[in-house]
C-alpha cells in the first residue's frame, strides 16, 4: 500500500494528455530526493525499533520508551532541516540528478510542493514501525492503507478533474501522508501500550546515549537507501548522454517494476525484524532459526513467481505506467536486463534484516556499501563507457552486482550468525 504514493502518482502523470511521457521522466528525476527524505525516517525509525523490540524482549518497559521517544524527537527535528535544505537547494540538485531545461519545468513544481509534505512524510514512515514492534500489526497496515487510499482518490481529482496536472499529484501525495502521520500520532499517544512523546530537557543527556544507538543500527538501512539514490543519480547522468530523455523515462519505469516487486518483500523484511530482535533479546536461538527460515522461503518464493512475470509477461508490468508505444519498446530489454540476476538480490536482504535485527552494525554497513558503491556506482560508469555498452551497460550493471553482493552477504550471515546461534542454545 505504502508503494502507491509513489507508483499511483507516475500512472497517473504517464496519461496526461500530450506532455505524460515527458512529465513521467521528470517527476523521475525526483525519485533521489523522495528516497533521500525516506532514507532518514528509516534511519530513526527501523534504526529504534529493533532497539525497541530488544528491550521489550528483555521486559525493559521504560527504557523502550525511552528509545521510541528519542527516535521520534529525531525524526520531526531532522524533518524541518530536510524541508528547509530542500527548498533552498531543489533547483540546483534536480540539474545534478540530470534534469534538462524542459524536464525542469515539470520536476521543479513537483518537488517544492512535496517538501511541504516532509514532517508527515517522515513521521508515518519513521514511526509506524513502532506500531508493528509493540505487536499491533493490522493498526500499522492500517495506518499506511489509510494514506494510499487517499493519494488513490484524490489523485485524479487534483491531476485531472481540478487541472492542476503534475503538481496536483504532489498535493494529493501530501495530503495523503498527512492523514497516515495523524492517524500515527493520535494511535502512539493515545492507544498504544507504550505512549509516545517529544524528549524532555532533562532527559536529553540519557537519550543521547540511545540516540547514538539508534542511529548506529540504523545507518545500514539508511545507506542502503541513500546508496539506491546514489545509484539512481549516476544511471540518469549516464542515460542522459548515452539514451536521452526519452531513457530518463526508460528508467522511471524500471524503478518504478523494481518498486513494485520490492516492498513486498520489504514489507517480509519488517515484519520478521521485530520477530528476529525480540526473541534474540530474550534469548530464544530456536525462535531466531525459524523465523530466518521462514523468512528467506517467503522472500525467495515470491521472487521467483515475480521474476517469472517479468521475463515472461514485461509489457503488463510496463503497461501499468504508459502506453506510449516508442517508450514500451525500450522499455522492455531494458527491464529483462535489470533483473536478470534479481534473485540474489533477496539474499542481500535476508543478510542485512538478520545482521541489522541481531544489532550487528559493522556488518550491516559494510555489505550496503559494497554493493552500491563499490560495485554498481563504478559499472554504471565502466560497461557504458570503457565497454562500449551504451545503455545496455547501464541495466546490466545491476545484476552483476546481486551476484556479487548478494552472495557475498548471506554467505557471511549465515557464518557469523548460526555459531553464534548455536552457543546460545549451548549455554542455556
Amino acid at each position: 500500500m505504502s508503494l502507491l504514493y509513489n507508483i499511483v502518482d507516475r500512472v497517473y502523470i504517464a496519461r496526461i494528455p500530450e506532455v505524460g511521457t515527458a512529465a513521467l521522466g521528470a517527476v523521475g528525476l525526483c525519485f533521489p530526493l523522495i528516497v533521500i527524505i525516506t532514507a532518514f525516517s528509516n534511519l530513526f525509525g527501523s534504526g529504534g525499533a529493533p532497539l525497541f523490540s530488544i528491550e521489550s524482549g528483555k521486559n525493559d518497559q521504560k527504557k523502550a520508551e525511552r528509545i521510541m521517544n528519542t527516535s521520534y524527537s529525531m525524526v520531526c527535528v531532522c524533518a524541518v532541516i530536510l524541508m528547509v535544505i530542500g527548498f533552498l537547494f531543489a533547483r540546483p540538485l534536480l540539474s545534478l540528478f540530470g534534469a534538462s531545461a524542459d524536464a525542469m519545468v515539470y520536476a521543479y513544481p513537483y518537488m517544492m510542493i512535496y517538501l511541504i509534505g516532509t514532517l508527515p512524510s517522515m513521521v508515518a514512515t519513521g514511526m509506524n514501525p513502532f506500531i508493528n514492534a509493540q505487536g499491533y500489526s493490522t493498526v500499522g497496515m492500517l495506518s499506511v492503507t489509510i494514506g494510499a487510499v487517499a493519494n488513490l482518490l484524490l489523485d485524479p481529482l487534483f491531476i485531472f478533474v481540478f487541472g492542476f496536472g503534475v503538481q496536483g499529484a504532489a498535493i494529493a501525495t501530501v495530503i495523503s501522508q498527512t492523514l497516515s502521520a495523524v492517524f500515527v500520532l493520535y494511535f502512539l499517544t493515545r492507544k498504544s501500550e507504550l505512549k509516545v512523546r517529544f524528549v524532555r530537557k532533562d532527559e536529553i543527556s540519557e537519550c543521547a546515549g540511545y540516540a547514538k544507538n539508534i542511529v548506529s543500527l540504523g545507518t545500514a538501512g539508511f545507506i542502503m537507501q541513500l546508496t539506491n539514490s546514489l545509484v539512481t543519480i549516476c544511471c540518469n547522468n549516464v542515460l542522459s548522454v548515452t539514451g536521452g530523455d526519452i531513457y530518463i523515462s526508460v528508467m522511471t519505469i524500471v524503478s518504478s517494476v523494481r518498486q513494485l516487486v520490492e516492498t513486498p518483500i520489504y514489507a517480509m523484511n519488517e515484519g520478521t525484524s521485530p520477530i528476529l530482535s525480540y526473541n534474540y533479546g530474550a534469548r530464544r536461538p530456536a525462535r531466531v532459526r525459524k523465523a530466518m527460515c521462514v523468512m528467506s522461503a517467503m522472500i525467495l518464493g515470491y521472487t521467483a513467481v515475480m521474476w517469472s512475470v517479468i521475463v515472461l509477461a514485461p509489457h503488463a508490468l510496463i503497461g501499468i505506467f504508459s502506453s506510449d508505444a516508442v517508450l514500451t519498446a525500450d522499455a522492455v530489454p531494458a527491464l529483462k536486463q535489470y533483473f536478470a540476476a534479481f534473485i540474489f538480490m533477496d539474499l542481500q536482504y535476508i543478510g542485512q534484516t538478520v545482521f541489522k535485527s541481531l544489532n550487528k552494525k559493522k556488518q550491516a554497513i559494510f555489505f550496503s556499501l559494497l554493493r552500491k558503491v563499490f560495485i554498481v556506482v563504478p559499472l554504471t560508469y565502466l560497461m557504458p563507457y570503457v565497454l562500449h555498452m551504451g545503455t545496455d551497460g547501464v541495466f546490466l550493471a545491476e545484476p552483476v552486482s546481486n551476484v556479487i553482493g548478494g552472495s557475498l552477504c548471506f554467505i557471511t550471515m549465515l557464518i557469523l550468525v548460526l555459531p553464534e546461534l548455536k552457543r546460545m542454545e549451548q549455554q542455556k
